[in-house]
């Protein structure tokens, strides 16, 4: 269970986060949603402890984040920002590091195993020894997140993982993604702008506006007047059997 209580955060006196609260259980995947300019990332950054709120408290199965040292941190919390280093390392060798909370830096057979497994089934088999630069940056974010699951944690925090993806790939990827979460028993945020993505493959919505949260709703019981709210723009929300999906008025 992740519990954020109170959440407040500011960089002087721009506000950008006010009072944000909810409970998380295990097994659950969140799209973060709103506007450019929300709090979304910022959100993100403060459950990861890369930014210090000034008020409230975050509790990962009833322990706060803030008294956990950073070797448990690292098995707990795994975070994917937009943009990361890339530096000389290879496909495999970045996705090894996500190994480094359980060994030392001479990995064991298991963790090798674990590697080449996530490696394969992000279909990254072909660019294994490819050094990141000569990337897309759809692959790139491919590996990005293979780092993220050969990490094991039980809180993955994710920061657009999706953006640079064509279709087909953002399929594979959220599709890939949500099995994890279901099947380990983990819990996900994904801060993501593709509002169908996020109906079709998340399991709760918390919609910001401006630093506050919106609305906390599922899939299934968001309506137009929530997104028109939020985003300022009339959309129509459509039903399928299998989901549902919206259409903006232009």
């Amino acid at each position: 269970m992740l519990e954020i209580n109170q959440l407040a955060f500011h960089y002087g006196k721009n506000q950008i986060l006010n009072n944000i609260s909810c409970k998380i259980p295990a097994g659950t995947i969140i799209a973060v949603l709103g506007p450019n300019g929300s709090g979304k990332t910022t959100l993100l950054r403060c459950i990861a402890s890369l930014l210090k709120p000034q008020n409230g408290t975050i509790l990962l199965n009833n322990k706060k984040i803030t008294a956990l040292t950073p070797e448990k941190k690292a098995k707990q919390i795994a975070y994917m920002a937009q943009h990361f280093d890339t530096s000389g390392l290879t496909v495999f060798d970045t996705v090894l590091l996500g190994r480094k909370p359980y060994s030392n830096w001479n990995p064991t057979t298991e963790d090798l195993k674990k590697v080449e497994q996530i490696i394969l089934q992000l279909h990254l088999a072909d660019k294994i020894l490819q050094p990141l630069d000569r990337l897309s940056g759809g692959e790139m974010q491919k590996v990005s997140l293979a780092r993220i699951l050969a990490q094991e944690a039980k809180l993955l925090l994710l920061d657009e993982p999706t953006s640079a993806l064509d279709l087909k790939n953002r399929v594979e990827i959220l599709s890939l993604l949500r099995q994890f979460v279901h099947e380990h028993q983990l819990i996900s945020l994904i801060s993501i702008h593709d509002l169908n993505d996020a109906l079709r493959f998340a399991d709760r919505l918390l919609l910001l506006k401006n630093g506050n949260l919106f609305a906390d709703e599922k899939p299934e019981t968001l309506n137009a007047n929530v997104v028109e709210s939020v985003y300022g723009l009339p959309v129509t929300l459509h039903k399928t059997t299998s989901t549902k999906f919206i259409v903006p008025h232009l």
